[in-house]
């Protein structure tokens, strides 16, 4: 199969994933991060919540979708998951439920930083963040808050700042 076709059918079946779990989504307040369809059929869902995703939420949907997919014309397998806190962020509406807390920043220029989280939509963030800055005539570095927009473009990725106590 030409690499072309293998696209296009991949494309065909992440919509008809996404058309699957949208009313099941909806009904349960969660949303959809990622779905990604190898060349083996190797189905994997991720979905995420503004509060929390329940194992019960994962097998629910999986069960849905195999009700949706016949294994009669192809075979898959079927991985249901949701986001984890080590993963970049995907979708606007995870940097929304995140809005106050720290993320780490990676940007494409190869910068890395933890941020306020302040604000998000289509096209930016709004971050505030403490750094370090000698001013002229004080011996020590004072620490200021900055407050920064940059736009998704330039962002190799975003994730949620994990602290350890």
């Amino acid at each position: 199969m030409s690499p072309y076709l293998l696209n296009l059918f991949q494309m065909i079946a992440k919509e008809t994933i996404s058309l699957l779990t949208e009313e099941y989504l909806d009904k349960e307040s969660l949303f959809l991060v990622n779905v990604e369809v190898s060349s083996d059929n190797d189905i994997v869902v991720t979905i995420e919540s503004p509060d929390n995703v329940d194992i019960r939420h994962c097998a629910e949907l999986s069960r849905i979708i195999e009700q949706g997919l016949d294994r009669e014309k192809e075979d898959f397998s079927l991985t249901v998951t949701s986001a984890g806190l080590n993963m970049p962020f995907k979708v606007l509406k995870q940097y929304h439920k995140f809005l106050g807390e720290e993320v780490e920043i990676i940007l494409k220029k190869g910068t890395k930083f933890i941020a306020k989280l302040i604000a998000a939509d289509e096209t930016s963030i709004q971050v505030s963040r403490s750094v370090k800055v000698k001013e002229e005539g004080v011996k020590k570095a004072v620490i200021k808050e900055f407050t920064e927009i940059f736009n998704l473009s330039d962002l190799k990725s975003t994730k949620p700042f994990i602290k350890f106590k």
